[in-house]
């Protein structure tokens, strides 16, 4: 279970800084084309770590829950992509925070996943910290025009990844990892083509090494996060997501200047706590006591 809090969390962080560049771009570019790009940069990673392992052909079932989970990563990656470039960097991540809530209750859902009183109890924590994040700005005026749409695409970004990661979790324990990043790069890189030529702007030559760290990125904490998956259950890791929050901090301080006021610093006190107190509990459960090696 270490192991896959450890890998949680550095896939976030990675995630955390990927998206901090992103928000870079979006003043020069459209939404769809950067889209397009991130997973075009991560489809050459992707294909470059699927050569080296050779992982095999995949089977029919592998290929059509792949191309779902395709649909809805490109749901989630357009959506928040859109909302960086309304919001402060601090701000999307936190209202992106509602995903927890949704992968808890999916896994209970699609994957029969027990949710015990310590992740309800973090869980609710960590939602009132994103609230009182979100309502100090609101309430102080600081949101500008497409500030709710950014809101609302912030929102949808959260449902469509909370799908996203409890199909992941479902397949991680099938899958070779390498096809499942292969496929969650080359199906949103395929759907977004025809949008992206559509609005398409040329590049900054200055641009190009960017994306190539962009794509690095997303794939590196796409790895991760699938490891990390395949070791937990997802609602046992949906805690660990709030700990984005202060990746989102870091990033927007050291990239755009962004520092965060009191009602974020006690809304993220408030995700930490419920993050700890989940951790703290002991998990007994058959799995786990499968996998005690003998003395």
């Amino acid at each position: 279970m270490l192991q896959a809090i450890i890998m949680a969390v550095a896939g976030d962080g990675l995630l955390s800084l990927m998206d901090a560049l992103i928000k870079s771009m979006t003043p020069r570019y459209p939404t769809f084309q950067i889209a397009f790009m991130r997973f075009s940069s991560g489809l050459l990673w992707a294909s470059l770590v699927l050569a080296i392992l050779r992982p095999g052909w995949p089977s029919r079932e592998t290929v059509f829950y792949n191309t779902t989970r395709s649909v809805l990563v490109v749901m989630t990656a357009t959506s928040f992509f859109f909302a960086l470039g309304q919001l402060p960097l601090a701000d999307a991540v936190a209202l992106s925070f509602l995903s927890p809530m949704f992968i808890a209750l999916f896994g209970a859902i699609f994957l029969k996943e027990r949710i015990d009183t310590g992740i309800v109890l973090a869980l609710v924590a960590g939602f009132c910290g994103m609230l009182l994040i979100a309502g100090g700005r609101i309430g102080s005026g600081d949101y500008g025009e497409g500030a709710l749409l950014g809101t609302v695409a912030c929102v949808l970004s959260a449902v469509t990844y909370a799908l996203n990661l409890v199909l992941l979790r479902s397949r991680a324990q099938r899958d070779a990892l390498s096809i499942i990043v292969w496929f969650q790069n080359m199906g949103p890189a395929l759907l977004l083509a025809p949008a992206a030529a559509f609005v398409w702007t040329p590049l900054i030559s200055e641009d190009l090494a960017l994306l190539a760290l962009i794509g690095l990125l997303g794939v590196s904490g796409h790895f991760l996060l699938a490891l990390a998956f395949a070791r937990a259950e997802a609602a046992r890791l949906a805690p660990i997501h709030y700990v984005t929050l202060a990746w989102g901090v870091l990033f927007g301080y050291l990239l755009f200047a962004d520092l965060p006021g009191l009602t974020t610093i006690a809304g993220a006190g408030l995700i930490v706590l419920g993050t700890i107190a989940t951790h703290r509990r002991k998990i007994e459960t058959p799995r786990a006591s499968s996998e005690k090696r003998p003395a």
